[in-house]
Order: C-alpha cells, then structure tokens, then sequence
C-alpha cells in the first residue's frame, strides 16, 4: 500500500464527507477510493470513519487523525514542489499515449503537437488503434477512451470532454428513403453499426421524461467510426457518430442529423493511466492541457451549435 497517497485519499473524504465526491477530485472510482481507506484502516488497526447510505463521517480516532495527517500530506505536496522546482520545469523523455483511431486522428494529433512545441524536450508517441487495449498490459503512459471505462481497479480516470453521439445520413440516402420522425421509424431503416457499442445494436433515445430504446438491423458493421462515416457519406444508410467525427461532414452538408430533437445517451472522453502511483509531471500536464483544450465544451461542439447545426447542450 502507498501509505502516503492512503492518507491524502483520507483527507479529501474527510474533508468531503464523500467517497464518490474524494473520487471525482482525485480522478479515482468510488471502489478505489474505498480500497484505499480500508487498507489504511488495516494499517493503523483503527477505524476511521463511520459510512452510512447518506453520508460519510469521521470515528473519534479519525478526528484525531486527520490534523497530523493534513499536515503530513501538506509536508509531502511542498517537498514535491521543491524538487520539481529545483529539477525545472522542462517536461522530457517518451510519453506513450493509445486512443482511438478516429479521435487520435481527427483531434489528438494536433492538440498533441501543439503540447509538444511547448516541450521540446517531450517525445510524444501516439499509438491509434480501436482496441480496447489494457494501458499497463502495454506499457501505455496514458490511455484516451470513449464510453464505458472497464471496471478495473488498477487504472485512475479523468474526463476530458463530453462525447456525445449524433445519428446522421446523407442528403442522397434521406431523398431515397425519407427522413425519420420517430426512433421506432429507425427499424424500416438501413442502419450502420459501430461495433464497439456497449449495447450492440439496441439503440437508446431521450426527448423531455421520454425514453425509448430500438433494435436496429444492421445493414453494415464496421469497428471504425471513419469507415462508418465514409460509408454514410455515400448513401449507404444512417449511422450513429461521434460528434467529434461527424461535425465537419455536418458541416459541409455531406451529412445531415437525424432525429436531432432526440437525445442519444451522454458518453466522455477519459484518460486513464496506473492508479497505484501519482501521474508523472509529463502525464499531468498533458492532461491538464486537454482538459483546457476540450472542457467544459469541446471545439467540435461550439462549431456544431454556433452554425444552428445542433441545439446548444
């Protein structure tokens, strides 16, 4: 157990009163902020706090505990600061990132190249590919991912951006078959499916206290939002994007949404890295840098809702 990042763990619940909410601050889950705490209290052979369905409270020992801790993690953040600041701040040697093709493509190869002016000393490798590849298994320092994050303890998340889905279909496709009115219309629809979707092909709507859920047939199958997309922009069918990747094709009009007064369900971009030690320097700025690039409203999405081609979100 890294005692140390036990303890700063403990201040934050403490100090939050919250294991969900120490989580969020730390880009921790829940469950690993518990596993933290717990193998704390093993350590110590105390208990330190009082958990409810409602809330989380310190034990009379974990009062008593909690100033000498605040101050040992305060000594260590300071110590930390010290030899950052006597190392300089220059940012260097490899940084291996994985990320989807599409995004990597699309939007993290110049966001990446831009950090990398800032850091000439950086050598940044990027690796796309759409696997759901395991970022300590492959020696990633850093792992950007779309939707659902494996409930693996092992790995740390923080989100960069929402990603949100837009079903869309060329102008040519929507003269032959007409354009959708209602998500149950999709099934008289060629339909084209991303592979990686955690549903399959049962595709999930939200207008006001509405919800609706559909069983599409899948006329075309393909693991790469591009080739989907590409597929789509030949008439092919309509297909469930990425506003990340759509937004130039919606654009350009070789694209246009579907269904756009229905909510698809609200995914994030997140990067996940080793939990069982702090982020390096190199990985903390760089996330730091895409968070500034890409939150609260990513560059895609002001595109899409400045032109009045989407509905401000």
């Amino acid at each position: 157990m890294d005692q140390l990042r036990a303890m700063e763990i403990f201040v934050e619940v403490a100090r939050l009163r919250s294991f969900s909410e120490a989580g969020r601050r730390l880009g921790l889950t829940r469950a690993m902020v518990s596993k933290h705490i717990l193998q704390l209290e093993e350590k110590l052979g105390a208990r330190l706090l009082h958990r409810s369905t409602r809330e989380v409270s310190l034990t009379d020992v974990g009062q008593a505990y909690l100033t000498p801790c605040m101050a040992t993690v305060a000594q260590a953040q300071e110590a930390a600061r010290v030899v950052a600041q006597q190392a300089g701040d220059e940012l260097a040697g490899p940084l291996r990132i994985q990320a989807p093709s599409s995004f990597g493509s699309e939007w993290l190869a110049g966001a990446l190249a831009r950090f990398a002016l800032l850091h000439p000393m950086l050598e940044p490798m990027l690796f796309v590919d759409d696997a759901l590849l395991d970022p300590i298994e492959h020696g990633f320092d850093l792992t950007i991912r779309v939707g659902g994050i494996p409930d693996v303890h092992a790995l740390a998340m923080r989100p960069l951006a929402p990603c949100r889905g837009v079903l869309c279909a060329s102008p040519s496709y929507l003269a032959r078959h007409g354009m959708p009115v209602t998500p149950q219309e999709l099934q008289q629809h060629r339909c084209l499916h991303f592979s990686h979707l955690t549903d399959g092909t049962q595709w999930h709507f939200t207008r006001g206290d509405q919800q609706q859920s559909v069983r599409v047939a899948a006329s075309f199958t393909a693991n790469n939002g591009l080739v989907l997309q590409q597929a789509a922009q030949q008439g092919l069918g309509i297909v469930y994007n990425t506003t990340f990747l759509a937004w130039r094709s919606l654009m350009e009009g070789t694209l246009v949404p579907v269904l756009s007064d229905w909510e698809l369900p609200l995914n994030h971009l997140s990067a996940l890295y080793p939990a069982s030690r702090q982020p390096s320097p190199k990985v903390r700025a760089l996330i730091d840098f895409l968070v500034a690039e890409y939150h609260p409203v990513p560059p895609w999405d002001r595109e899409l809702q400045a032109s009045g081609i989407l509905p401000d979100f």
